[in-house]
């Protein structure tokens, strides 16, 4: 990947949003080839995906001097995705111009106090802000919202914002921490935090779709959960028996083999009316419990899931989107770093970043995707934003 690339403008792509990558890890340097990339008298916001291998207070320090005063908002990741495709150890971001779009921000703090009043004081105050900022009546909104990868309350904090946001379409990603499993931020007020949320409105007259997508299909295998630690997100038992080793049966692996590319070949999911919702598996604890991505309960029953060809269920979704907006001025991807590994092990990441990189793609691999309230796994969720007015 080069230093710093910024998106091409031609007559059918507006400059706005304009993207850029840098490959250096001294933030003074990253921050400035960004910002370079990025800079123009109307720019109104920046959004960036940062790996966690950067020294992150240094970072957020040289981004608020290269950008200022230009508010920013952001997270760590399990990888990038580059205006040249898929990334590792590098920094994205994406820079919005007034007037054509108007941006605002804010931080849940504490995300276990969240609660409704709050959430509709939030999107009071974003509703507000984006109409002073708006470039016009006709006018509408999406909202982006990042995460802490490891706080385990997603659930809560979703389904809390849905509530308040009336319709409003909405998705987002938790923030990674390229699979270290250990320390995730978002990034808000000027500095990393972890323990919270972010949450970004954004408002445009063009033409926008907000979408998600996997490529798994369900078999005939059920596993019930008969014994859950709902707070950490652990299942101890499947059909009565050791989680681990009933999910191991299953695969027809053994348990001392059960890694990150087991549970993406292999993954679960709930079902919910006609639709299945994979449920990621993180990892196996000391104790043979399964520890999961996104919430478990006592009772449940999961469904054995297969993958379906990746890349080519991707470009579909892909080709579907451009039919119906026409060509993308910048698709915002929030994409399961499962999916990622099960690309790394087809050998078709080449391939894959190419097909990403026609299509306009930036963004980055998460913990856990959301979606319309929903916290979901394994999954490409994001948005499309049309070139035409």
């Amino acid at each position: 990947m080069p230093a710093a690339s910024a998106s091409p403008a031609s007559s059918h792509r507006p400059a706005s949003p304009r993207t850029a990558a840098s490959d250096s890890l001294d933030p003074e340097r990253a921050a400035a080839e960004l910002s370079e990339a990025l800079a123009g008298p109307a720019l109104g916001f920046v959004l960036f995906f940062c790996s966690a291998d950067y020294p992150l207070a240094a970072l957020g320090e040289a981004l608020e001097r290269a950008f200022a005063p230009v508010p920013l908002a952001g997270c760590t990741t399990a990888g990038e995705i580059t205006p040249v495709g898929y990334g590792r150890g590098c920094i994205v971001a994406i820079g919005f111009d007034r007037p054509e779009f108007a941006i605002a921000c804010a931080r849940v703090a504490d995300l276990d106090a969240f609660a409704l009043p709050q959430a509709q004081r939030m999107v009071d105050g974003l509703l507000a802000d984006c109409r002073r900022r708006s470039p016009g009546d006709d006018v509408r909104p999406f909202v982006l919202t990042l995460l802490d990868g490891l706080s385990s309350r997603e659930e809560q904090v979703l389904s809390t914002l849905e509530a308040a946001l009336g319709g409003i379409p909405n998705f987002g990603g938790s923030a990674g921490d390229d699979n270290r499993l250990s320390h995730t931020y978002v990034y808000a007020d000027g500095g990393f935090h972890d323990a919270s949320a972010v949450v970004v409105m954004i408002a445009s007259r063009r033409p926008f779709e907000v979408f998600t997508t996997h490529h798994l299909r369900p078999r005939r295998e059920k596993l019930v959960v008969t014994a859950v630690d709902r707070e950490r997100r652990r299942v101890l038992e499947l059909n009565a028996a050791p989680a681990a080793e009933e999910y191991a049966r299953l695969v027809g692996r053994s348990v001392t083999e059960l890694d990150p590319g087991v549970f993406a070949h292999h993954p679960l999911a709930v079902r919910i009316g006609e639709s299945h919702y994979v449920r990621s598996i993180q990892r196996v604890d000391d104790d043979g419990g399964l520890r999961f991505y996104c919430a478990v309960e006592n009772g449940i029953v999961l469904t054995a899931m297969e993958p379906a060809p990746l890349l080519e269920e991707l470009s579909g979704m892909l080709e579907g989107l451009e039919r119906r907006l026409g060509p993308p001025a910048l698709i915002l991807g929030c994409d399961c770093f499962l999916r990622r590994l099960e690309l790394e092990a087809q050998g078709r990441m080449e391939e894959a970043s190419r097909r990403l990189a026609e299509a306009r793609v930036v963004g980055f691999n998460t913990y856990g995707e959301q979606h319309q309230g929903r916290h979901i796994n394994q999954t490409f969720t994001g948005v499309a934003i049309g070139s035409r007015d």
